[in-house]
């Protein structure tokens, strides 16, 4: 166990806090993102694996020191953890053999107890080991890559194509952020518009498709989707790099629209350092629990159009998709987006101190403000 005096102690609490206060404002009727359909359900699976990872970190903390976050930059762990908590996974199941089954640890630390009158600090370090990796064997994590899941199929009745939602996620090794990508992609390939679309353009109801479906629905191209998005998850590249080459890449994948979640940068009192007025505020919040803010950005790239494809004797070419990028806006076309919206979650102590201290309009400019009071989540204000 942690030392809830220590920097790490903190740190973890407020990561944890953060978190679940985002997981209540994802799950609320009022969010924006519930509107979105399947968009909220989907980026609160990747909180879940974040959660299961901090719970990871801490347990790990009570066998071993090494762990570290990005204090002047994102606020997360560096991607060295999510690299060492992935190998670990892998293996788990191998070094939990070698240690002794629970009862047995605790039946000799008692022993050990009793007779040397001292605390069995190896055995409770063994103890720690094991129930880390009880928990980092299940895989509910926030890996470097988590593989596609297609999450919904439908049909367009325009294209008489089969379009499905496919989302992923991925942990940025330079910027050190969680990202979770969807997108939604029609396929003109033969096979698949003749399973799944009717002669009068509708799903195809007697073909079962067990939603989620593990990777792309497409069978021929799963692999090559797995793949591609494992090589272009990188934050350095914008939704309309990201979508433009999708659609080159596949001949017969149409991304009608990428939006991208970037979780973070997050911001702890005495332990973040990207931003002095933030932190000078954050540091004279009574309750270090509340001494938090959590920040992530939506990114949004939709096709405007598609240049029909041609089949000639000579020469052919695949239909290509137009991407909207908002030039009026100087931000949406930094990013590299047909739009943003860019969130700030923080408690309600918080809040106050950034307001009493004449910081809040200008640390927020911009931002949709999310405000967390105990279990409920206000916005707009």
């Amino acid at each position: 166990m942690t030392d809830p005096n220590t920097a790490a102690s903190r740190y973890f609490d407020a990561i944890s806090a953060a978190l679940k206060g985002l997981d209540i404002f994802l799950r609320h009727d009022d969010s924006p993102l519930y509107g979105h359909g399947l968009v909220a359900q989907i980026v609160s699976e990747y909180i879940a694996r974040l959660e299961n990872s901090f719970a990871c970190w801490k347990n790990r903390l009570g066998f071993t020191q090494s762990f570290r976050i990005s204090r002047a930059e994102s606020g997360f762990p560096v991607f060295q953890n999510v690299m060492e908590l992935e190998k670990d996974r892998r293996t788990a199941d191998e070094k939990l053999a070698a240690i002794p089954k629970p009862d047995e640890l605790r039946a000799e630390m008692v022993d050990f107890i009793l007779r040397r009158k001292a605390f069995p600090t190896d055995l409770q370090r063994s103890m720690a080991e094991r129930l880390y990796l009880q928990d980092v064997g299940t895989g509910l994590v926030f890996a470097p890559f988590i593989l596609p899941k297609t999450v919904r199929v439908s049909v367009n009745p325009k294209t008489g194509r089969p379009y499905c939602l496919v989302h992923w996620g991925a942990f940025d090794g330079s910027a050190n952020l969680p990202l979770v990508y969807m997108a939604m992609i029609e396929d003109s390939s033969d096979d698949m518009v003749g399973a799944l679309v009717t002669r009068d353009g509708k799903l195809n109801e007697t073909v079962p498709i067990p939603l989620p479906v593990e990777g792309l629905l497409n069978p021929d191209l799963a692999h090559r989707f797995d793949d591609f998005a494992e090589k272009n998850s990188a934050y350095s590249l914008s939704p309309a790099t990201i979508a433009g080459n999708l659609d080159k890449d596949f001949d017969t994948l149409h991304p009608k629209q990428l939006r991208r979640v970037v979780l973070g940068p997050f911001y702890s009192a005495g332990i973040t350092e990207h931003n002095s007025t933030v932190a000078e505020v954050l540091d004279k919040v009574r309750d270090p629990k509340n001494a938090w803010l959590l920040t992530w950005t939506i990114q949004e790239v939709f096709s405007k159009g598609e240049k029909p494809g041609r089949r000639g004797l000579w020469s052919s070419a695949p239909a290509r998709d137009e991407f909207f990028i908002n030039t009026d806006d100087l931000e949406a076309a930094r990013q590299g987006v047909s739009a943003y919206e860019k969130h700030a979650l923080v408690p309600h102590e918080a809040y106050q101190a950034l307001y009493a201290a004449g910081e809040a309009q200008t640390i927020f400019s911009g931002y949709k403000v999310h405000i967390l009071s105990g279990e409920r989540v206000i916005s707009d204000v």
